[in-house]
């Protein structure tokens, strides 16, 4: 498994190994080089294995992770997620609840989930940037 950090002090210590590259401010440097940031690359990455698992696109059982709702009659978009319950708080920050959360609140009218393709092409940065923990101003 990949080291997936959650600390905001963990993202910033690993972000910080590309701000050593050039003079530039951060934003300037990702900007230059057309890149974006660490966090936001890695929500996006998360989100299309979520819906990989959701859509039986991999070999993950999908009721190991989460539980999926498949109903209109919710707000929002129709494919909810359900995580188990459990009275740990460093459970929350497993893939399932932090993905989960993020999943949970995408807009329904900005993401398109009738395809993988369009699914992924439809993670903007304009959608994603809301999850970061980072802003850029």
């Amino acid at each position: 498994m990949v080291w997936n950090p959650f600390l905001l002090k963990d993202i910033t210590a690993i972000e910080k190994v590309q701000r050593r590259f050039t003079k530039l401010t951060y934003h300037q440097r990702l900007v230059k080089v057309g890149l974006e940031s660490l966090e936001l690359r890695r929500i996006r990455v998360d989100l299309v294995f979520a819906y990989k698992i959701i859509f039986g696109l991999t070999d993950v059982n999908t009721e190991d992770i989460f539980t999926v709702c498949a109903s209109n009659s919710r707000r929002g978009h129709g494919y909810k997620m359900y995580m188990p319950y459990s009275k740990f708080t460093a459970r929350y920050n497993y893939f399932n609840h932090t993905v989960g959360r993020i999943w949970n609140a995408l807009p329904c009218d900005e993401v398109d989930f009738s395809s993988l393709r369009r699914f992924r092409n439809s993670l903007t940065a304009k959608v994603s940037v809301r999850y970061c923990s980072l802003k850029f101003i």
